[in-house]
């Protein structure tokens, strides 16, 4: 270990608790050094979760305005992104579907050629199933059984899948909603309840089913001595003593992040940083610092290469339907309807009905004035040959019971940049702006599935109403912007994740991905943070000398 006579605060400061901050901050406290997680969000336990999506205080994130829950939403001219703030980051909310990309995505992107990622990459994604509990779905729902339905009237059957989820279920004949010792990790950590497939993944679970990362990663990091702080947010990471590359450590400086006022600020020391707060939380915290002159050594390719899985929303609901569809997991099953395109049935627990403020008819058409009047003229017609059928696509009441939320994904090629500037209607401060082509918000496939669904199943199909007026698609799945690459012209991170231009310094989480996965990327960002941990030796054995490596292997732009 190196010699150095300053006494610092912590080894380590990991910048948020999601999938790659809370495997850093575990991997880090298990090799003896002193870790820090600083967390923006809150930490939520199941008595303090919202009941429904209604109690908008306790589910969205947006403190300036008094919303203090874990679900934030993030508008950009070409892309709403949908992600999660608490302890836990994103776990918190999201659908607990863990799958395997296919081996072609690292064939693809600035990593391609780097290292033989379809060698090294299975052990990494062993470790991270075992981890966060991942099994095959054995609850399948009534709309699972209409999606499976549905699939094979149209032929396509033999595609219809179970996603793999991080959720504890009884086993077969077993009864559900029992809690369990510890049933992962040798009684070290908590006891759990079995699902009782009540569809309430999405709005936080509150039976302790579900293997959020509190209750696994972050759980166990706390029990070998990482410190977590929750409320807090980093605003600051500098150098110290003037040191460019960062060798002599690094300032962090904080503050609280649900205060109106800059109050509660507060001044940390660390040795080495890993930069964890999703995609867009990191790119954002990084164009931060190097505009103000704290990281100016950030490579210029930050924000390049921003994919969204090229995602749309759509739906069916089912009037009077004498299943209730929002019975099951948040994800429970899917399908493909060609190469490169699947979609999963996704639902929302009962009660929780504002995403009925979002849906109207099905819609087609190409992007722009022309989609909007074809939707005036369809949503004119519908209403006077079913005006009941179609006004109850928007009654909020039993929407959650009646509805199936159909998420299209689709593994091809494409991206937006993400820049740091001025708007022209606030110019007082600089934000993340979105460059580029637009993220396609109409794939035919899926339009046509979904109205074959809608009469398959007696219902009326239904387009998101964002995506009709304002060509805007939404993604939970924001990835990329600080990829890895072989150097810093070409990415911001090297492939073990280590920031070109400064030492014992990373980046663990969505944004260094470096393809569009075309699968939910949870389980993706987990194993590739815990490949990053796995070269880190332990603190009595490291020189605090990590440097990212420039190895130019000439991969094609």
């Amino acid at each position: 270990m190196s010699e150095n006579p300053r006494q610092y605060d912590f080894d380590f400061i990991v910048v948020g608790s999601g999938f790659g901050g809370s495997v850093s901050a575990l991997r880090l406290a298990e090799k003896g050094y002193k870790v820090a997680v600083m967390e923006m969000g809150r930490r939520w336990t199941p008595q303090n979760l919202p009941p429904s999506s209604w109690y908008l205080h306790r589910w969205f994130w947006e403190p300036a305005i008094a919303l203090r829950g874990f679900f934030r939403m993030r508008y950009f001219r070409h892309v709403t992104i949908l992600h999660g703030c608490a302890v836990g980051g994103g776990s918190i909310t999201y659908a607990c579907t863990l799958l395997r990309p296919p081996d072609k995505v690292w064939d693809s992107g600035s990593w391609r050629g780097l290292v033989n990622w379809k060698a090294e990459m299975p052990q990494h994604y062993d470790t991270a199933s075992r981890m966060l509990g991942v099994i095959e779905n054995r609850i399948l729902g009534p709309s699972d059984k209409l999606l499976r339905r549905v699939a094979d009237e149209l032929g396509v059957g033999s595609t219809f899948y179970r996603t793999h989820v991080a959720i504890l279920q009884a086993k077969e004949g077993e009864r559900s909603g029992v809690k369990v010792p510890d049933p992962y990790f040798g009684g070290e950590g908590p006891e759990r309840t079995t699902c009782t497939g009540c569809g309430g993944c999405m709005m936080g679970c509150r039976e302790g089913a579900k293997n959020t990362l509190d209750l696994n990663y972050l759980y166990l990091a706390e029990k070998c001595g990482a410190r977590v702080f929750a409320e807090t947010k980093v605003v600051d990471v500098r150098p110290l003593d003037g040191v460019v590359d960062g060798s002599h450590g690094y300032e962090v400086r904080t503050l609280n992040s649900i205060s109106r006022f800059r109050g509660n600020a507060r001044r940390f020391t660390c040795r080495g940083v890993v930069f964890s707060a999703s995609s867009l939380g990191t790119m954002e915290l990084l164009f931060h610092l190097k505009d103000k002159g704290s990281l100016p050594e950030i490579s210029d390719e930050l924000g390049r290469y921003v994919r969204t899985n090229s995602e749309s929303l759509i739906g069916v609901r089912v009037p009077n339907s004498s299943d209730d569809l929002s019975k099951g997991v948040a994800i429970g099953s899917g399908v493909y309807i060609d190469e490169h395109t699947h979609i999963e049935a996704v639902r929302y627990p009962e009660g929780s009905n504002t995403m009925s403020l979002l849906a109207t008819i099905l819609t087609g058409g190409h992007p722009g004035p022309g989609r909007v009047a074809l939707w005036l003229k369809n949503l004119c017609a519908s209403l006077l040959r079913h005006p009941f059928k179609t006004v109850r696509i928007w009654i909020p009441p039993r929407w959650a019971r009646e509805c199936v939320i159909l998420l299209c994904m689709q593994a091809l090629e494409g991206h937006i940049d993400m820049k740091w500037q001025r708007h022209v209607y606030w110019p007082f401060r600089k934000f993340l702006v979105s460059r580029g082509k637009r993220v396609p918000t109409f794939i035919p496939a899926a339009n046509e599935f979904a109205q074959k669904f809608a009469q398959i199943a007696g219902g009326t199909a239904m387009s998101m109403l964002p995506e009709i007026l304002f060509d805007v698609p939404g993604t939970a799945h924001c990835l990329g912007g600080a990829v890895i690459a072989d150097s810093p012209d070409r990415g911001v991170v090297d492939q073990r994740n280590r920031i070109f231009g400064y030492k014992n310094m990373y980046v663990c989480d969505g944004s260094v991905v470096a393809a569009n996965l075309g699968v939910n990327p949870s389980l993706t960002i987990t194993a590739l943070s815990e490949r990053a941990m796995s070269f880190i030796p332990p603190a009595d054995e490291t020189t605090w000398n990590d440097a990212a490596e420039t190895t130019m292997v000439g991969v094609e732009r």
